[in-house]
């Protein structure tokens, strides 16, 4: 995607994410307008926020509320990858909707994860006849990575259990919370500095369905919010990464 207009940016919590979206927006002529971390964000000022087109989000749970209503009354538009913070949102939709300014949250940004969530969703509404295959997922993630499970299998979890036709109604994190008939169990796993896997199995006595995706670097979520930082600029309302990719009709 190459655009003639370049796109005035603030980054939101400058950590390894916010520091790789900023390497792929200058590589395509945007302009970074400003940048701040945790420790920085004090300096930041109403007029400044209000230089940027789009505000890139990626911070922590406990900040990501004030952040970003911060941003929608400055008047500017926001996109998110922080979890953990799900209980807060209906606020940050309402004062979206007043403002008539525009919100994307995403657990990943990934272009490949999106393309996978939508694939699971499918695989799991063909497998809904078929009782005798039991899904589980597993996630691992770098050793800093604090929440666990993690948003992106939280939202794996959540598409299978819309698409499995009343079959499973929750999620669970094994093998801490046991085996629960209609819970989709999901084993988090933390090791060394590694970007990101997931893997859903769909095990029977006769043979097992294995999806995973595996990130080789932080550039595939980089890409993937720069990509919906120019999508979101002149949009109003509450979207997705369903949405940028036109993901949406693949759930009919």
């Amino acid at each position: 995607m190459e655009t003639s207009n370049p796109l005035k940016i603030g980054i939101y919590g400058y950590g390894k994410m916010g520091k790789a979206v900023e390497q792929v927006a200058l590589a395509h002529g945007d302009i970074l307008v400003w940048k701040v971390t945790s420790t920085t964000s004090s300096s930041l000022t109403d007029d400044m926020i209000r230089q940027a087109d789009v505000v890139i989000e990626f911070s922590q749970p406990d900040a990501a509320m004030s952040n970003i209503t911060r941003c929608l009354h400055a008047g500017v538009r926001v996109i998110s990858g922080t979890t953990g913070w799900d209980h807060q949102k209906p606020r940050v939709h309402q004062l979206t909707m007043e403002k008539q300014l525009a919100f994307l949250q995403a657990s990943n940004f990934s272009i490949g994860v999106n393309l996978f969530f939508a694939l699971n969703a499918y695989l799991a509404r063909l497998i809904t006849p078929h009782p005798d295959y039991r899904v589980r997922l597993e996630e691992t993630h770098h050793i800093q990575k604090k929440d666990a499970p993690s948003g992106t299998a939280i939202t794996l979890a959540d598409r299978i259990i819309s698409a499995s036709e009343g079959r499973y109604d929750s999620w669970h994190l094994s093998p801490a919370e046991g085996d629960r008939e209609t819970s989709v169990p999901i084993l988090a796993h933390r090791v060394d500095d590694v970007p990101g896997t997931h893997t859903v199995t769909w095990s029977s006595a006769i043979d097992d369905l294995v999806l995973t995706h595996q990130a080789k670097s932080r550039d595939g979520f980089a890409r993937g919010a720069w990509l919906a930082a120019h999508w979101i600029r002149d949009k109003h309302g509450l979207f997705t990464m369903a949405d940028v990719l036109d993901l949406d009709r693949t759930a009919d």
